[in-house]
């Protein structure tokens, strides 16, 4: 598919994991994120693919780790509370040095919440979101287009890192509709010595485990799969700088909320406000060092969220605490308007950056 079609956010994820050479799709429904297994359903068959609805959520994670040991690409996707009780089996991916690839399109929270859009798994999936020492790449699109792109690039970098990427999306980029160009990328390494392929009698047997008995072969484990992380620090992180060059006023946003805080921003702009935002693409590894060096710029921060406010706490670790940051959020499913935004912004530009 090279030409712009109208797709939804969910169905450009499905497509583009297809073209990516994912052949695993192991999965449960839930809103907002069905329509991924819905297509996944009718796509899988025709490209020799595996399509299995699970019985649970827990029972979808421990399939995609059966199937990540062999090397194959893999995936599976849910919302919030389905992503909840696939934290577990996260956590043996990640002890097991596994790629695969999660989607979480967020709802409302905590518990059952709603269905309406949110970004209150933030923490959950940046600060582990299950038990012992590990990261996920995650992926925060703001785009259907960017669906479809950060989706082949998770893959990459789950493969590249053997480690779990996330694709943190809402409601409300898996809904919507947009044209997206998704082309099929170029083919993927194959070399995977570490998988479980049988070794036809040629070679040792390799051994997929997160089981350490002995505390110095954990930790010493676990001291170079951090080392691993550091790498993928110093070499994966993405952003976006909008009208930067001369900011005073920095926001940092992600996903949906990003387009809502750059039409403030155009607006504040026209009132002679000097507003620019940095937009994180990958949540993790996080923007640090391009955040830091904005707090040599600009008089305050604010960062805009869905949710009580989790990513500010990011925000305020990457500048240390050089400048103030401000919080302009909602919650529970609600979406700010781009006046809202804006009105935070004059708050805050009153002020002059010194703390409220």
């Amino acid at each position: 598919m090279t030409e712009p079609v109208l797709m939804k956010g969910n169905e450009a994820i499905a497509e583009a994991a297809i073209l990516a050479g994912c052949r695993h799709y192991l999965g449960y429904p839930i809103t907002p994120q069905t329509e991924i297994a819905a297509y996944m359903a009718k796509r899988m068959p025709k490209v020799d693919g595996v399509f299995l609805q699970a019985e649970s959520e827990i029972a979808a994670i421990n399939m995609v780790i059966g199937v990540a040991s062999t090397g194959r690409r893999v995936m599976t996707s849910s919302s919030s509370p389905g992503v909840s009780l696939k934290s577990e089996g996260i956590s043996y991916l990640a002890g097991c040095d596994l790629p695969a690839l999660i989607v979480n399109v967020q709802r409302g929270g905590p518990g059952l919440g709603g269905i309406q859009p949110s970004q209150s798994d933030y923490f959950q999936a940046l600060k582990g979101g299950s038990h012992g020492d590990y990261r996920n790449i995650v992926l925060a699109p703001a785009s259907v287009q960017e669906m479809a792109a950060l989706t082949v690039k998770g893959f990459d970098l789950a493969d590249k890192y053997r480690m779990v990427a996330m694709i943190l999306a809402d409601g409300t980029l898996g809904q919507m509709m947009e044209p997206v160009s998704i082309s099929e990328p170029e083919a993927a390494s194959t070399e995977k010595p570490w998988a479980l392929t049988g070794t036809d009698c040629k070679r040792a047997p390799n051994i997929v485990n997160s089981l350490y008995l002995e505390p110095d072969a954990l930790e010493r484990t676990n001291i170079e799969r951090f080392k691993k992380y550091a790498l993928v620090e110093e070499n994966e992180v993405m952003y976006e700088e909008y009208l930067m060059d001369d900011a005073e006023l920095c926001l940092v946003s992600f996903g949906i909320t990003s387009r809502i805080a750059k039409n403030a921003i155009v607006a504040a702009r026209e009132m002679g406000i000097k507003a620019g935002m940095i937009r994180p693409i990958t949540l993790w590894p996080f923007p640090k060092t391009a955040l830091l060096a904005a707090a040599d710029q600009c008089r305050a921060f604010i960062s805009v969220e869905l949710n009580m406010g989790q990513m500010i706490e990011d925000v305020e670790l990457a500048i240390r605490c050089k400048k103030p940051v401000f919080l302009c959020n909602r919650t529970g499913g609600m979406i700010p308007t781009p006046e809202d935004v804006l009105a935070k912004i004059k708050e805050v530009n009153k002020i002059g950056g010194a703390q409220a």
